[in-house]
Order: C-alpha cells, then structure tokens, then sequence
C-alpha cells in the first residue's frame, strides 16, 4: 500500500523539479514549437542610417525613393561587411531618418515600412537570429541632422557663438529625453524575440552609438560650402562634446535592457569629413557636403538631395562593419571601437581603455 502511494508522489516530485527547471532556464527543450536553432542561421540589424548604409550608395532596388521609401539600404552597410559563415542570412531592417518609434512594435502611421520590430518578430520564426544589432535614438529628441544643418547656418551667418552655445545646456537635457525612447524600443525587440520562442540568453542583444562624423582637423580649404560649412569651435563641440554625450546616454540605456554595447564616439577620429585628400577625399571615412545634383530637378526627390551628407561612406561602414563583426565574435559586454597599429577600427574592452586612461 505504501508503495503505491509512494510512486505517485514521486512522480509529482519529479515532474516538479522538471517544471522549475523549464522556469529558471534560459536553454530551449526537444520539441518545442518554436525551435529556432532548427532553423537557419541569420544576423539582424535594425536601427537608422548608420545601420542601413546612408552614404555608401548602391542602395537597395525599393529603398531608394520608390513609393516614398528612402530607407538608404546600401550594399556597404555595416551588416554587409561582417566576417560571417556563408550559411549565416545578413538581414537589413534599418532606415534612414529612422527614429525610434519605427523601431517599435507601435510605430506613427504614413511610413512606407512600418515597424521593425514586427518585422522582427515575423523573421525569428523563419529563421534561427543569433545577434540582433540596434543603432538609433539620434533622430527622436537630440535631433542630430538638425543640429547639423543649425551648425551650418551659425557657419553662414558667422554667428560669434557658432551653434554650440545653445546646446551646452540643451543637448544634455534632449539626451535624457531620448533615452526612455530607445529604452522602450529595445523592450519591444525583446518581446518580438520572445513571441518567436527565444529567450534573452538565446541571442546577443547589442547596442551601438554614433561616430562623429566632423571634427576640428578639416583642411582650412575645405572649411567651406566645397565640403564642411562649420566654424572651429562648432567642430570641437560635436567631436568633443555632443557626441560622446550621446553616446553615454545610449550606454546607460543598453545596460537598463542588459544588452551589449558597442561605442562609437571615437571611432571616426583622425577620418573625419573634409581631414583627408583636399581632392580626393582619401583617407575619410565620411562624407562630406554632398548635393545629388539631378535629384534637385525632381520635385520629388529634391528634399532627399543632400540626404547622405555627413554619413559613412563606404570606407567608413567597410571599418565599423568590421569592428562590430569582431565584437560579436567575443563575450565582452562592452567595448569601444578604436584604431589598431596599422590605423584599423578593432572592438578594446572598455575596462582595458580605463585602465590605460588611469594607469
């Protein structure tokens, strides 16, 4: 009689023990409906125009202003130029001007796309994402392409305060606008992954920031409407200032949706628009001022004319595509892309670039 009881509450015990086990583990069973590592392998990046290849033209057929969608996908976007396996799927959410709301699950209605992270969503049941990679928050309060067109009106109209004195108090406070945003938008990314049967240690979450595109070593015979319209110390701001303020509010935010992150602020140091080959542009790895002239005669794509001017080129996306490739391949929670000897963007643990700045 005894034990005929007994297997009954062994059974239980047993079948408890496997139920806590499904609840406190982040490994996926046999036979779940939404296995996806049987399914093939891809990477996604979803985000704005540093993600989607702004600047490094040869955009994708669609994204190039047909129906209103000028995401800018281009051949030379980061996600592109990773070291991948060639049964890895490379996979392009991002779009130019995007903000955050487009990467959300709720974005604003009118957008020829709609939401990225839905589109997420529908891909992780296709497919077996392992990294899934987010840049955006620039285009939402902090208004970086409007800054950059202010800076080049205080060039024109030589304002003694340039377009920097503003924005030392107002910059901080957009940031801090900005981040609630982002951090709502990785929320969203989170649970189209966990829709599809993903869990968070299933996949690599990573966030990256914004190189700064400008900076105080352009040639002096470029410091014009023949490149960079900007006074010095406009230049010295962006570089020095806003963008690693920027960039420390997205840090701050990846470490709220415990995801990886990827510094960017310094990476353009030294390849700036308008530093290299006066002619040539040669050693730059972003663009310059630059007018799509024909666009101009097109009352429809004439808005859109000046859209790649102070993006990545394709040298540009070529050094952090490689960099993000190489942070992914490694455990590091965080890192900042930084020159090696041989003047190559390399991902160096942030804890090792302290550790040098405070020997």
């Amino acid at each position: 009689m005894l034990a005929h009881k007994s297997k009954p509450l062994i059974l239980l015990l047993v079948g408890t023990v496997l139920a806590l086990a499904v609840l406190i583990s982040d490994q996926y069973l046999p036979g779940l409906p939404l296995q996806p590592k049987q399914l093939p392998a891809a990477v996604v990046t979803l985000g704005d125009s540093t993600m989607s290849g702004e600047g490094g033209g040869n955009y994708e057929a669609g994204t190039n202003g047909e129906q209103d969608n000028w995401c800018h996908r281009s051949a030379a976007a980061p996600v592109n130029q990773l070291r991948l396996p060639p049964t890895v799927t490379r996979i392009n959410l991002a779009c130019s001007g995007a903000r955050t709301d487009l990467v959300s699950a709720n974005p604003e209605p009118g957008h020829a796309e709609g939401s990225q992270s839905q589109r997420l969503a529908e891909l992780a049941r296709r497919y077996r994402i392992t990294d899934v990679v987010v840049q955006v928050g620039a285009n939402d309060d902090p208004g970086f392409t409007e800054v950059v067109n202010r800076c080049v009106e205080a060039w024109v109209r030589q304002a003694p305060d340039g377009c920097a004195a503003p924005l030392r108090t107002a910059w901080p406070q957009r940031v801090e606008r900005m981040k609630p945003k982002v951090l709502g938008a990785l929320h969203d990314i989170r649970a189209a992954m966990d829709s599809a049967g993903y869990t968070p240690s299933s996949y690599s979450l990573i966030v990256q920031s914004y190189a700064s595109p400008v900076g105080p070593g352009v040639k002096p015979e470029l410091q014009d409407l023949s490149g960079c319209p900007f006074l010095t110390g406009d230049l010295e701001w962006i570089r020095d200032t806003g963008v690693p303020q920027l960039s420390a509010g997205l840090r701050d935010v990846a470490r709220q949706a415990d995801a990886r992150f990827l510094d960017l602020s310094l990476a353009g140091s030294g390849h700036e628009a308008c530093t290299g080959n006066p002619r040539t542009a040669e050693g730059e790895w972003f663009t310059r001022l630059t007018v799509d002239w024909p666009s101009l005669q097109d009352e429809r794509r004439a808005p859109h004319a000046m859209q790649e001017s102070f993006h990545a080129n394709a040298a540009g996306h070529t050094q952090l595509g490689h960099c993000l490739g190489e942070f992914m391949a490694t455990d590091t929670p965080t890192a900042m892309c930084l020159p090696d000897e041989r003047g190559n963007l390399r991902p160096v643990p942030e804890h090792f670039v302290a550790a040098q700045a405070h020997p």
